[in-house]
């Protein structure tokens, strides 16, 4: 169904102000351009500009976890596009917690070929954007957990993921023993990222990955990292970042992407799985409804956050495991998938209205807005009205960039975003990623449409090993 009729601005401003109360828009380019170009001070830091790339997955490196020739690419292309901050991508710490077989895993022995595309991505910015002490360059550390490949690591069972992501019920759990070492290998890829000349780490508590998941582990009982304690399920947050400060004190940023709100799975037909109220898992949900979210423990943890020394929190929703519209609305699905169960506007909205239900809790804790990039050309007017308000610290954009690099430059430089390059949400991007018909196991991730060069001989690679496949079953 197509959603994404809106001729002008009044048009889709019209449409929010009937079903979006959160989505507003700053018609004025000269006002938008002031406030993309705003800078945001991050720590110690005065990051250049309010505009920021969220860490999109290409599923391009080395099956030793080197960056490769796509990964440097999307990185040169990411540094030269005018964004001051530039979120690197999730980064496996440890070789069991990767999502696919080409996701970036740091080493000892591939650490020199992350300091080098570091070093290059200085290079490229200062090249074609001036300074790069402005520049800030997180990069997400992560166990991507039950989705990791070829094995599992299962926090906690929830009978709904546990049958969307075909999980027997009688899965073994990571011990707290096991989880208690994970914490030194976070740790130990912190000091790697460090020496590779990343000055900011996430801990990545998004997408339903490990430390995501022990959010939500709320029926767990037993251990010291899950369970009804709040305490419990965010003990092992609390115990890296202060293995970190005590580590690397202040010469390290700690950041974090963290999931506000889970939601529940939906099936194929475009229904959640059918739930008992009140929902005894999940994280940022309302039990009676966990449609719906309840923000208190989500603000609990992000005081604590505070406390603990994170200094940049970005802001997601959902899984795209189990629910992918609840974290990216979209126009079409990925192929296989369910067609939106509600309008676009409305997830858009549910972003905004979340982020800026924390940005206003903390407005001392700078933080990064997702959900704009169904908005395509009219995502930098509703980032303007979002950051002149004081409802958000950074744009953030995620898929749309895959399409867009230099988006920022263009928002910056002309108030405005070039309506034959923004992102469509075609989910070409989601669709190469899920297909793993690859010789290597895995398909890299980009945008076909609008990066031909790149990824279009990939994604007619990518269509014809799916035509075989399903020949041969």
């Amino acid at each position: 169904m197509k959603h994404f009729t809106y001729k002008t601005l009044g048009e889709l401003r019209r449409a929010a102000d009937e079903i979006a109360p959160s989505v507003r828009f700053v018609d004025n380019p000269d006002r938008v351009r002031a406030a993309l170009a705003r800078p945001v001070t991050v720590g110690s830091l005065r990051v250049g500009n309010s505009t920021a790339i969220h860490p999109m997955e290409g599923c391009d490196s080395t099956l030793d976890g080197r960056p490769d020739e796509l990964t440097i690419r999307r990185y040169e292309r990411f540094a030269r596009g005018g964004a001051k901050l530039i979120w690197f991508e999730a980064t496996a710490v440890r070789e069991d917690g990767r999502a696919n077989p080409r996701q970036l895993w740091l080493t000892h022995e591939n650490v020199g070929d992350y300091a080098a595309l570091h070093a290059n991505m200085l290079r490229w910015h200062r090249d074609s954007c001036g300074a790069t002490d402005d520049l800030l360059i997180p990069i997400q550390l992560t166990h991507s957990g039950r989705y990791a490949v070829p094995r599992k690591t299962v926090a906690y069972h929830n009978p709904l993921i546990d049958e969307k992501s075909k999980t027997p019920s009688d899965y073994p759990v990571i011990s707290d023993d096991e989880l208690e070492r994970l914490e030194d290998d976070y740790v130990a890829a912190a000091q790697l990222a460090y020496e590779a000349g990343f000055r900011a780490v996430d801990l990545k508590a998004v997408h339903g990955y490990l430390i995501h998941e022990m959010l939500g582990s709320r029926s767990h009982e037993g251990s010291r990292y899950r369970g009804p304690d709040l305490a419990d399920r965010t003990r092992f947050v609390k115990n890296v970042l202060g293995k970190l400060r005590a580590k690397f004190g202040k010469n390290l940023t700690l950041c974090m992407r963290l999931n506000a709100f889970d939601s529940v799975p939906w099936q194929l037909n475009g229904e959640p799985y059918s739930y008992s109220t009140p929902y005894p898992h999940g994280w940022g949900v309302e039990a009676n409804d966990p449609l719906r979210e309840d923000l208190t423990e989500v603000k609990t943890l992000i005081g604590s956050l505070i406390e603990w020394g994170v200094e940049l929190l970005n802001i997601s929703l959902g899984c795209p495991y189990y629910n992918p519209h609840v974290g990216r609305p979209f126009e079409k699905p990925d192929e296989g998938n369910y067609e939106s169960p509600e309008h676009p506007l409305l997830g858009v909205d549910r972003h905004f209205r979340i982020a800026s239900e924390l940005q206003r809790a903390y407005p001392n804790l700078p933080m990064v807005g997702t959900g704009y990039s169904w908005l395509q050309k009219y995502a930098v007017n509703a980032a303007a009205a979002n950051i002149e308000s004081g409802v958000i610290a950074f744009f953030g954009l995620g898929r749309g960039v895959l399409a867009y690099p230099d988006f920022a430059r263009d928002a910056i430089e002309k108030g405005e975003l070039d309506e034959l390059r923004v992102c469509k949400t075609l989910t070409y991007c989601t669709y190469l990623m899920r297909n793993k018909q690859h010789p290597l196991g895995q398909f890299p991730a980009g945008c076909p449409p609008f990066d031909k060069e790149g990824y279009g001989q990939i994604m007619k690679d990518a269509r014809a090993a799916q035509r075989l496949a399903t020949i041969k079953r």
